[in-house]
């Protein structure tokens, strides 16, 4: 599954990046979005992109096609 497949209000947890997302990976890499880092999805602007996230204490917008490209486990609450 992809952090672009969670709903408002659920936490996933970084597991990997999709094949052929390298340099974006980097960028991701160095904003947080480590494997095994824990988030939360905390709202989709109106057209649903882009979407907000709260990671590390801070808030992280990213375009649905940058996060259909970070796999990740749905975590339980």
């Amino acid at each position: 599954m992809t952090l672009g497949d969670l709903r408002i209000g659920e936490q996933g947890r970084v597991v990997g990046y999709t094949r052929g997302s390298r340099s974006y990976r980097n960028r991701l890499l160095a904003m947080g979005l480590t494997p095994g880092t824990v988030f939360a999805v905390v709202r989709f602007a109106p057209l649903g992109d882009p979407v907000e996230i709260r990671v590390r204490g801070f808030a992280l917008s990213l375009r649905k096609d940058e996060a259909k490209i970070v796999l990740v486990d749905r975590e339980q609450p």
